[in-house]
């Protein structure tokens, strides 16, 4: 075990059961003091203890390791045990029972599953117990056993909670440190892409125009995995991501546009739309938007280059679905269950970017009340966001004024 002799104490100070084996172990011996104790070469320590006796000890009381029998224990792995130390001739020179007015005493090693040397159990009395060459030796052995497995089971579920502690403790962490990276980087890309929108103005030759381009397009990207980091330390800390539904929007002009411009970043692609939609469809068109974007994006890098990517809108009998797929190889099983974690790409990935795209998108899904499905086989690979509409006639939500935000007018598509 990992834990520190305290931590120890602490955990097994909970375990119901030792409290019971202690009232047996007084009541078959006659002895009215009984412990549980962590011992180590330089520390003794009560877990637990029965006194009838007055002996003055709880759980949590410390003794010089020096003065007990158990470091005796300790160190040979075998019990010390006799039935009236002043005739006794291994005990009746020693300074231990005279120490703590003991007169008899037994004290049995707890060793765990590990080999490891836990404690004791042990039990003492003022007075003379028959212990020496009768049953309560090997009776003592069984429920040092029994200890052990009590105490084996309380430290490795003290000791999982706290790794599952410090895990939790790292991931917010890391989160945070995510979320004040992505708002600290917004800025000076801001100013990056304000700056290169101001030269593109200008009277330039042609090959500054085409490094003007290539700067456009990179800050783009970096805008995009910035508002991903961000849109991350959202889902994971704020809640969730939030939206603002807006149903008077036209829904197919804002799939029109996102189609367009990944068709201008994948000339080489073919992209085939069908929309069918001839009602209001309440969404927050900037994330319906991103959503779009990054499974294009995905079908873009995954799918065959030689089949089309299909993308297919329609609201029918009250819900709305928006569905990507593409052809090529499908995904393995094992990867399926996996597609939405954060920070997942997959083994055929071939670009550098974070593997959040798909994250994101479920979490888009999520935002709306919707779901984000797929399916794979050797015909294609089918993205399909699906989300319940409200009933015709009842009054759509007005949209909310969105917060200005320089480093999102490229939508992002990875």
């Amino acid at each position: 075990m990992t834990l520190d002799v305290d931590a120890q104490v602490a955990a097994v100070a909970t375990i119901s059961a030792i409290p019971s084996i202690l009232e047996v172990a007084c009541a078959t011996t006659g002895m009215r003091f009984a412990a549980v104790a962590c011992v180590t070469d330089t520390r003794w320590v009560a877990c637990a203890t029965r006194d009838e006796l007055g002996f003055g000890m709880v759980a949590g009381d410390e003794i010089p390791i020096e003065t007990t029998f158990c470091d005796r224990v300790r160190a040979t792995r075998r019990e010390v045990v006799f039935d009236d130390a002043a005739a006794d001739p291994a005990y009746a020179d020693d300074p231990i029972p005279k120490l703590y007015n003991i007169t008899s005493y037994l004290s049995v090693p707890v060793v765990l599953s590990d080999g490891s040397f836990f404690g004791t159990l042990c039990a003492l009395d003022t007075r003379p117990t028959a212990l020496k060459d009768t049953p309560t030796v090997a009776m003592f052995r069984l429920f040092a056993q029994l200890v052990a497995r009590h105490v084996e089971d309380r430290l490795l579920l003290h000791e999982s909670h706290a790794q599952l502690a410090a895990s939790r403790e790292a991931t917010e962490l890391r989160e945070q440190f995510i979320a004040v990276l992505g708002h600290d980087l917004r800025n000076p890309i801001a100013a990056l892409q304000g700056g290169i929108r101001l030269l593109a103005r200008e009277q330039v030759g042609a090959k500054s125009a085409s490094i003007l381009d290539a700067m456009r397009q990179t800050t783009g990207r970096m805008a995009a995995l910035v508002d991903n980091l961000l849109d991350l330390a959202r889902g994971r800390l704020a809640g969730g991501i939030t939206v603002d539904p807006d149903g008077s929007r036209d829904i197919t002009d804002t799939l029109e546009q996102v189609v367009a411009e990944v068709r201008a970043a994948h000339p080489e692609r073919v992209i085939e739309t069908t929309c069918r939609i001839d009602r209001p469809v309440p969404v927050d068109h900037q994330r319906i938007a991103q959503m779009l974007a990054n499974l294009l994006a995905n079908a873009a890098t995954h799918g065959a280059p030689d089949q089309p990517i299909r993308v297919g809108a329609q609201a029918t009998n009250g819900v709305f679905e928006l569905s990507v797929s593409n052809g090529g190889e499908p995904i393995p099983p094992e990867a399926l269950g996996r597609l939405f974690q954060p920070f997942y790409r997959g083994s055929r990935t071939t670009n550098h970017g974070l593997g959040l795209g798909l994250y994101i998108a479920t979490q888009v899904a999520k935002a709306h009340g919707g779901t984000l499905d797929v399916a794979s086989d050797s015909r294609e690979t089918r993205f399909t966001f699906r989300m319940m509409l409200p009933p015709l006639g009842l009054a759509q939500p007005e949209a909310k004024p969105a917060e200005a935000n320089p480093a999102e007018a490229n939508l992002p598509a990875a």
